[in-house]
């Protein structure tokens, strides 16, 4: 490697640095101002649970440290997705260099709404689906049977759903990545819909409860933003594949005066020379 190579290579490591440190720090900061609150951001998460069960139930910590390091944890992930912003404007700004203009354009609408989508898959889990869970496993419950849920477990099993149908919404940006790109045709999308279905509920049995509801609450949103990735894919592709229309100039063919007066141009310019 040369000289100017190597000190290229170590600016963008000291580069690189410089960012995630940032990125490291917003986090930081914006965690010593949730602090205060982490009680307060644990009982909000805890609601949906809460709200279902028998009067008089509560939760349990079955560990001696679990009432103070799980409100923390939940603090340290409101504070890195409040901070997800700034964390990701510092990796742009260091990749954003080494892209073409046109990837630069598809880049940062597709971070955007991988964003609002994964919110929209953790609101979802949140308001519609945790309820319905939670009001299946109390229901359930033999007679005599207090249900009494370890905090630490709970955060667990919430981090699970929040992650699963997070994930999950964001089938259309996969879809459409793959179809820009080149990597698979919108024929192909449409040829494997019957597995995707299948595999929808299978993912949906896997990540969810044992129960029907919340399975096909996971299965059929997967279905439907995969269809949905393959409409959004399908314009895409068309528009990107038509060429912007260019009026043609009409045709005029030079008159005979004006051809003369450039041959007696042209011999000028050769007497010049001679």
């Amino acid at each position: 490697m040369s000289i100017d190579g190597t000190e290229t290579f170590i600016s963008h490591l000291i580069e690189l640095r410089d960012r995630l440190l940032k990125a490291v720090i917003a986090w930081i900061v914006l965690f010593v101002c949730l602090f205060p609150f982490a009680s307060d951001l644990y009982a909000v998460l805890a609601q949906p649970l809460i709200d279902k069960l028998p009067q008089g139930g509560q939760m349990i910590a079955t560990e001696v440290v679990t009432p103070f390091f799980v409100p923390i944890k939940v603090a340290m992930m409101t504070a890195f997705l409040g901070a997800l912003p700034v964390i990701l404007y510092q990796i742009w700004a260091f990749i954003a260099p080494g892209l073409y203009a046109h990837e630069r354009k598809l880049v940062v609408p597709m971070v955007l709404a991988s964003l609002v989508l994964f919110a929209c898959g953790m609101a979802f889990a949140y308001f519609l689906v945790f309820p319905v869970v939670f009001g299946f496993i109390v229901g359930i419950a033999p007679v005599g049977v207090a249900v009494m849920t370890d905090i630490g477990k709970y955060l667990d099993f919430v981090i699970t759903m929040f992650l699963a149908f997070g994930i999950t919404f964001e089938v259309p940006i996969v879809v459409v990545a793959l179809a820009i790109t080149g990597m698979v045709e919108i024929a192909k999308f449409k040829e494997a819909r019957p597995y995707v279905i299948v595999g929808a509920f299978v993912i949906g049995a896997i990540f969810t409860p044992p129960d029907v509801i919340s399975q096909i609450m996971l299965a059929v949103p997967l279905w439907l933003l995969y269809e949905l990735g393959i409409i959004v894919a399908g314009w895409m592709v068309k528009t990107r594949k038509t060429p912007p229309q260019v009026e043609d100039e009409p045709y005029s063919p030079m008159s005979e005066a004006d051809l003369d007066g450039e041959l007696d141009r042209i011999e000028e310019e050769q007497k010049k020379l001679t």
